[in-house]
């Protein structure tokens, strides 16, 4: 079943030959200027897409934008911001718009310059009308390394919310995370838009990661075309939100030669932001990961992740709870039949850690994957 994107927006995907044969331009446009919201990677390594997209979008307005893949423009000097920027124009001419209407993202290999002569051949051959409405062509269409489209809606009231997300590696968000577009039809105030976008991306987003690496590229943008009518905020933040959650944890899951998806949860800290750092330093454990991957209870490598916290003097460990699933492992000592359960629990696709650091009563939820050779072999053999 194909999940078409909310009303007043349609899509054109295609291939530019930035790399291979596959899908490489996508853009999605409004009918018109749309109240928009985006956050952005921190890295100060930042691409030219991030740069342009953080500047156009300060007025929280929109009407299209494109992403391209399998080559993110970053760290190519004037160049390549000449080049992004010559992107944006294009767009605009074909969807006849402002140049500053338009946001752009890019994703893909550090270092090289886009291959200008196809991409003006390919801005060429934009039609004036973009009539697709398939998101989930969308989906396909900003894939770098990823093994499945990653595609989710909800229902808000009248209005529906649709989002996309491609990301599989060098994801340890900051602000943003990988390239994640969501669209509503809901009417809604920019200004509204951009706190609700922030407040979601920081419970959703913001607690994956694959490998600790921040991304030069991260774009989250939201656009809303109003063409539903108003609706209730609380009922539009929720559906946003779960719209996100879904993405989360399907990034989570195809993480690069993931095999089982790792859910950390830590409750009783102190607050959110220690509750969130402790759930970051177990999801990130390389020995946390490749214990899951081997379905090896082995509970000690959870107590040195949250032990090397140690800016957080509060916490004891004398108070500290650890349970992999429902099961707890520390402090109660867990039988040999114990311990054979929980091997064959960690051998199942989804594998919670749940700890209560007993700081106070805040908590956090972090989702990533388990580390196997299949991400070495992909990282490994990246641009060649």
């Amino acid at each position: 079943m194909t999940v078409e994107l909310p009303r007043g927006f349609t899509a054109h995907v295609t291939n530019i030959g930035i790399k291979d044969t596959s899908h490489d331009f996508t853009l999605v446009t409004a009918t018109r200027a749309v109240p928009a919201a985006a956050v952005f990677t921190r890295s100060r390594f930042a691409g030219a897409s991030v740069l342009i997209s953080r500047e156009h979008v300060i007025d929280n307005a929109a009407q299209a934008v494109v992403v391209i893949s399998k080559n993110a423009n970053v760290a190519t000097g004037a160049e390549g911001h000449a080049n992004a920027l010559e992107v944006v124009r294009g767009v605009a001419r074909a969807v006849g718009c402002d140049p500053r209407e338009v946001l752009i993202a890019s994703t893909g290999v550090i270092g090289r310059q886009y291959p200008m002569d196809k991409v003006r051949r390919g801005l060429e051959t934009l039609p004036s009308t973009v009539s697709d409405t398939s998101a989930d062509a969308v989906a396909r269409g900003i894939m770098t390394t990823d093994t499945v489209a990653k595609v989710a809606e909800a229902s808000a009231g009248t209005a529906r919310v649709v989002g996309v997300a491609k990301g599989v590696g060098m994801i340890e968000p900051d602000m943003a995370t990988l390239i994640t577009l969501l669209f509503t039809d809901a009417r809604v105030e920019p200004s509204v838009l951009d706190a609700m976008f922030r407040r979601v991306i920081d419970r959703t987003f913001n607690c994956v990661s694959i490998d600790t690496d921040t991304s030069t590229s991260d774009t989250a943008i939201i656009m809303a075309s109003g063409e539903a009518g108003a609706v209730d905020l609380a009922v539009l933040e929720s559906a946003v939100h779960e719209v996100a959650l879904s993405l989360t944890k399907q990034v989570a899951r195809d993480g690069e030669g993931a095999e089982t998806l790792i859910e950390v949860h830590v409750d009783a800290a102190r607050d959110d932001e220690q509750a969130k750092t402790v759930a970051k330093s177990i999801v990130n454990s390389p020995l946390v990961k490749t214990a899951i991957h081997g379905a090896d209870p082995n509970w000690g490598r959870v107590a040195m992740a949250i032990g090397k916290c140690s800016e957080y003097a509060d916490i004891n460990q004398e108070r500290v709870v650890i349970r992999f699933g429902t099961q707890e492992v520390f402090p109660s000592a867990v039988s040999t039949d114990g311990l054979d359960r929980l091997a064959t629990y960690m051998r199942g696709e989804h594998v919670r850690i749940h700890v209560s650091l007993g700081t106070g009563d805040a908590h956090a939820t972090v989702w990533g994957c388990d580390l196997t050779d299949g991400y070495v072999r992909i990282n490994a053999d990246y641009t060649t």
